[in-house]
Parts: structure tokens; C-alpha cells; sequence
């Protein structure tokens, strides 16, 4: 009988601590935050101009919020998994994602179940992506010219290599193909650490992706066509924009971080504030500057915002090139 009353008591206590804890206010929990490791995750390759920046903002992270931030990739599927797995963490803000282009044309390209505006919780924009087109230094494409000249001349033969399908380098080449009536061939790859080395292999003739090709540009391996931006790089002065090629294009490709639906907005705004921190260190702005990028902010309200924007316009290139999925 005493037992049977000892462990009737623990129960009540236990039942009491339990309501305490839901019960407690919103700020209360998001005060200890965070009070153990924070998961980062990035949908692409290890030692790409997305991953090297990233991990310098994740240790600057760290030393501000307390905790280590560890940066977790995730390639493959045009950099959309992280995106994807937020739909099944727990929105505790201890896993956050990167949220790249591609996840704004999941509605139009894939069948999914969530939306990329309403289920994900915006914490915070970080930079914008460099983009260029490389050949071989010893190919016979000197000039942008040549290369659509080449492309025209050989319907369907000149490769040129991405990091995936439906990715903003992809479908911009796609763009510049209708624009100037010509076919390329595309060839995905899960990163630019993997379309660099079949660019120098040989087993590609061009390949479209963020200055992870600068370094070999530089060195004399590739040559640089291209860069997609509004003015010429500061890094690649002497070469021309598809603007100024008039080509009728520009593109760049923010990305940022993301919490899953239903964070605390506590929690995100302590995540925002320690990020912005830490994208203010000289050395975020000189990692991003090796693959000619710069900081880009974007706070929560103005993040949120650009991805319901973002949607509608993405909606109108897909059905454009007419790329969106069979109804």
C-alpha cells in the first residue's frame, strides 16, 4: 500500500512538471535556446563556393550563440533535400536548411505535398551566387559568340554541365538556348566539385556554375565566357556580361536559412540576430569574395517576402520554357 502511494505521488509530480513545462511562456524556452549543437544543412557538395562560405558563417555562428553550428550536406536534387527535410523536423530550431532556388519551381516541376512559402519559417537572407559559363583553355570557343555560333552549327552536340536539373544555372541556359535558337545538351551533376573535374577530364565541353571554376580561370585551365550578372565581375573585369552581349539576361540566386513551420518566432529572431552577427565578420565577406560573391541581407520579413514573390516569377519561366509537370 505505501508503494502504491509512493508511486501515485511521482506520478502527480511528474503529471505537474509536465504541464508546467507546456505551459511555459514562449520567451521562457526560447531564453535557454540553443543548449545544445545546431544542424546546418546544405544541398550542396563539400568544397563548393556554397559550402566554404558556409562554414565560415557557421563558426562564426558558434562563438555567438554558444553552441557549435555544424554544416551537414545534403547534395543532389538541384539543392532542394534540405528544404525537403524540413518537413519532418521537429520546429525546435535545432536543424535549419539552406534554401536555394530550385526550392521556389518544386510546385510547378514536382508533385510535393508542402508549400516552399507557407511551411518553411524564413529566418534570414545570407548572399547571392556569381554565376559564369567556362570552356577548356585549349577549346576552339573563345568568345560567347563562338559558342552560339558552335551550338547552331552543331544542333544537340555542345555539352555543357550543371549542378542539376531545374537549377537556376540550368534552366538559364535552357533561356539562352530558346533566346537564340539553338540546342545544347545538358549533363547534371551533383555539385561543382563533380563538373569541374569532368570539365578538366574532357567528358564535358562547358560547364555553367558559381566561380568554383575562378581558381582554374586563373591558373590558365578554363576560359571564362561569361558572367551573368548585371555589371562585369571585379575579379574577371575583361570579361563581358550575357547583358551587355545583348543576350537579354541576368541572373544571380539569393539564398538563405530556414527553420521548420512552427518555429517559435523567439527562436527565430535569436537565430536571425546571431547570423546577421556573424555574416558582418570580415571573414564571411572575404570566403565569399574567393568565389566572387558578396553578402546579401535580407531580414525575416524582407526574406519571407521575396519567396512569395520568388514563386510567382519562377511559375512564369517554367510554363515559359514549358517545363512544368503534366497535369
Amino acid at each position: 500500500m505505501q508503494r502504491r502511494h509512493f508511486m501515485a505521488q511521482v506520478g502527480l509530480i511528474a503529471a505537474s512538471a509536465a504541464v508546467g513545462l507546456a505551459a511555459m511562456p514562449a520567451h521562457a524556452q526560447a531564453d535557454k535556446f540553443p543548449n545544445r549543437p545546431i544542424r546546418l544543412i546544405i544541398g550542396y557538395t563539400a568544397g563548393g563556393s556554397t559550402d566554404i562560405p558556409f562554414r565560415v558563417l557557421a563558426d562564426n555562428a558558434s562563438k555567438i550563440l554558444g553552441q557549435p553550428v555544424i554544416v551537414e550536406n545534403k547534395p543532389g536534387a538541384g539543392g532542394v533535400l534540405p528544404a525537403q527535410l524540413m518537413q519532418s523536423t521537429a520546429p525546435d530550431g535545432y536543424t535549419l536548411a539552406q534554401v536555394a532556388m530550385p526550392v521556389y519551381r518544386l510546385p510547378y516541376t514536382t508533385k510535393i505535398n508542402w508549400d516552399p512559402v507557407k511551411d518553411l519559417s524564413y529566418i534570414i537572407n545570407l548572399a547571392g551566387y556569381s554565376f559564369g559559363l567556362v570552356v577548356p583553355a585549349d577549346s576552339p570557343i573563345k568568345t560567347m559568340q563562338d559558342y552560339i555560333a558552335y551550338a547552331k552549327a552543331n544542333p544537340g552536340k555542345l555539352t555543357y554541365g550543371s549542378p542539376g536539373s531545374m537549377t537556376t544555372l540550368h534552366l538559364t541556359m535552357e533561356d539562352l538556348a530558346m533566346r537564340q535558337g539553338v540546342q545544347f545538351s545538358h549533363i547534371p551533376y551533383k555539385g561543382n566539385s563533380e563538373s569541374m573535374q569532368a570539365l578538366l577530364g574532357g567528358h564535358v565541353m562547358s560547364v555553367a556554375d558559381t566561380p568554383a571554376w575562378a581558381q582554374y580561370v586563373e591558373s590558365g585551365k578554363l576560359r571564362l565566357l561569361s558572367t551573368w550578372g548585371d555589371k562585369r565581375s571585379a575579379r574577371f573585369p575583361n570579361v563581358p556580361t550575357l547583358k551587355e552581349l545583348g543576350m537579354g539576361i541576368v541572373q544571380t540566386s539569393p539564398f538563405g536559412l530556414v527553420a521548420p513551420k512552427g518555429t517559435d518566432p523567439a527562436i527565430v529572431k535569436k537565430l536571425h540576430d546571431a547570423f546577421k552577427q556573424a555574416m558582418e565578420m570580415p571573414n564571411y565577406r572575404e570566403s565569399l569574395a574567393k568565389f566572387d560573391m558578396e553578402p546579401y541581407y535580407m531580414s525575416t520579413t524582407q526574406y519571407a517576402a521575396f519567396a512569395a514573390d520568388t514563386v510567382k516569377r519562377e511559375r512564369a519561366i517554367i510554363e515559359k520554357l514549358g517545363l512544368n509537370k503534366p497535369q
